[in-house]
């Protein structure tokens, strides 16, 4: 049992070593440099709380919170509305169909964020230009000079690209249900709607667990997609929570108060999360 324990051990230490080198050290860092005046050379005081004093009293840091919960909840619902809907047009029985459309449908995700930003930076600006011209619709111009079509821009963008990673999640719980209950509902007489809302649904509740927490997490946490398609423009009125901590840090310089920001942040996601597990947790045994 001994020597069981001690190759355990051996085999688990690599593994530890790069978590805490990569992970657990540099966040207690961290932790130390929010309480002080760093600007990436040296620590030049202890300033104690005054960091996460004064971030309570940035207008613009608390703003950029504010359009960071707004986005995370447009796109939260965005992606698992039309997440799920894919993967229920994607387990019908279409033959070699099925494979085509799941990747056509999971094909955004693999493509980084930046080049997506850049990719419908030229469709709201060259594109939606194109339509406006030849249909005079003011609708469609101005999309990224705008602060509300900015940040619908974010959402399109954002679910776009996450809609079909949460699809698959969803298509392995729906292949999980078992042929014999949705077959047994039909002979009942029950409609589409009917099995879908009353025996699907409810059996789709640990997928909504995971799909929510992983949409929620992702959206806190968009930097490239916004650097790219707006940077914060105009007037930094599209400015997500992560950028305005990145220009912080390494614009302003100002690393000890940026660090602040992101444990604050990070204070945030953890609580929006553990509700958000708790709540989902709870539905699944009330469905």
């Amino acid at each position: 049992m001994k020597m069981k324990n001690l190759t355990y051990w051996l085999f688990l230490a690599p593994c530890i070593a790069a978590l805490a080198i990569v992970l657990i050290i540099p966040f207690f860092q961290g932790v130390y440099y929010s309480f002080t005046e760093y600007n990436g050379f040296q620590v030049k005081e202890f300033v104690g709380f005054e960091n996460y004093i004064n971030l309570f009293k940035d207008d613009q840091f608390l703003y950029s919170l504010i359009f960071t919960g707004g986005f995370s909840i447009a796109s939260v619902i965005g992606i698992n509305v039309i997440g799920l809907l894919l993967a229920l047009f994607v387990t019908q029985k279409m033959g070699k169909f099925n494979t085509v459309f799941r990747t056509v449908f999971f094909m955004p995700n693999l493509i980084g964020g930046i080049i997506l930003g850049f990719i419908w930076q030229f469709i709201f600006l060259k594109a939606f230009e194109g339509v406006a011209e030849l249909t005079g619709l003011e609708f469609f111009k101005g999309w990224l000079s705008d602060t509300e079509t900015g940040f619908w821009g974010l959402v399109i963008l954002f679910i776009w690209q996450m809609s079909g990673y949460i699809m698959i999640i969803y298509i392995s719980f729906l292949n999980n249900i078992p042929d014999e209950l949705i077959e047994a509902s039909t002979i009942d007489g029950a409609n589409v709607w009917q099995r879908f809302w009353r025996i699907k649904f409810p059996l789709l509740a640990p997928a909504f667990t995971v799909s929510l927490f992983l949409s929620l997490s992702n959206a806190f946490k968009v930097y490239d997609q916004n650097m790219a398609l707006t940077a914060g423009g105009p007037f930094s009125s599209t400015q997500m929570a992560t950028m305005n901590i990145y220009d912080t840090a390494f614009k302003v310089q100002e690393m000890g108060y940026a660090q602040a920001k992101a444990i604050i942040f990070l204070l945030i996601i953890t609580v929006i999360s553990v509700i958000q597990l708790y709540m989902t947790r709870k539905r699944e045994t009330d469905l």
